[in-house]
């Protein structure tokens, strides 16, 4: 009997490790690899590199060779003002995604139901500025707003002066989402088109108003691509650093400003990589904590 039993315990080993096996060794798995590959070489091996960077000790090169909190003790310390780099950025990728949110709901409203032929055109129009760098576009921007430049010539031909909008927050602001805005329009157009048009109209027969179509058939079913574009916002704009540095003026640090000295003029990489591990977790929990609260499943239609 014991020896009965010792056989059904190996038989079901082998009969799961037959099944790993062949899970692990199947056609879509090895089609696979080279995707998995390509995400631990370009994904997971640098951030473990950054995690272990943030435990080496200050001001050297010693990943994977020391461990030490030095590095997050000198953020804590009440001393540091970078928290204030942390508020700046959360708080402008906040208010930008808002604004973003009022700027393309129209705009992507307009390409999914309203320009027709003419959509593909407009949207090219949002397209063609990604295939310059971001950085000659903000300095266009700045030859623009700058002093004796395109706005203040323009209005002094009319006895006027333009206001001093360059290197401010407001500045910045716009510069965030100038940048942005394609990133928000699309998944949100991407997200109205899937709107069923009889949908709305059997609505309309019923007498339902324009709000009420609005708010219970337009917005619920576009929500996924609405909260597509209002992550990715969010997440490039806490990342930004370019709009802050050439149109801010670094009026304001922002917390990626902070890293790019801790790496690059400081040569404190242990420090910037605490601070980077630090972002991505405010960022991540910030993140999780939005996505938590709403009701994916019936946004979705699941139930």
């Amino acid at each position: 009997m014991a020896a009965s039993g010792m056989a059904n315990v190996q038989g079901m080993a082998e009969a799961t490790g037959a099944g790993w096996r062949d899970r692990l060794l199947s056609a879509g798995a090895r089609c696979a690899l080279p995707v998995y590959v390509l995400l631990a070489a370009g994904f997971l091996a640098p951030l473990v590199t950054v995690v272990a960077f943030s435990f080496a000790t200050p001001r050297s090169f010693d990943a994977f060779r020391s461990f030490t909190l030095a590095n997050y003790a000198a953020i804590f310390d009440p001393a540091n003002t970078v928290w204030l780099s942390f508020a700046w950025s959360i708080a402008l990728a906040a208010t930008a995604v808002l604004i973003l949110l009022l700027v393309a709901y129209p705009i992507a409203y307009g390409l999914a139901r309203v320009f027709g032929r003419w959509a593909g055109l407009i949207s090219l129009l949002f397209v063609f500025p990604l295939f310059v760098s971001e950085n000659i576009r903000l300095y266009g921007w700045v030859l623009f707003f700058i002093r004796g430049g395109v706005l203040d010539g323009t209005l002094g031909y009319v006895g006027l002066s333009a206001p001093d909008v360059l290197y401010t927050v407001g500045a910045t602001l716009f510069g965030m989402v100038y940048v942005y805005l394609p990133f928000m329009l699309f998944p949100m157009t991407l997200g109205l088109s899937t709107v069923p048009r009889d949908l709305i109209e059997a609505a309309r027969d019923m007498g339902a108003s324009r709000l009420q179509i609005w708010r219970e058939i337009e917005l619920p079913l576009a929500m996924p691509g609405v909260l597509i574009g209002v992550l990715l916002c969010f997440v490039l704009s806490v990342g930004a650093v370019a709009e802050a540095k050439i149109l801010g003026g670094q009026s304001i640090i922002v917390i990626t400003h902070d890293i790019e000295i801790a790496f690059t003029y400081a040569q404190n990489w242990p420090l910037g990589s605490a601070l980077a591990v630090l972002l991505m977790l405010v960022v991540g929990g910030l993140t999780l904590a939005v996505i938590g609260r709403i009701d994916l499943d019936r946004i979705l239609g699941r139930r």
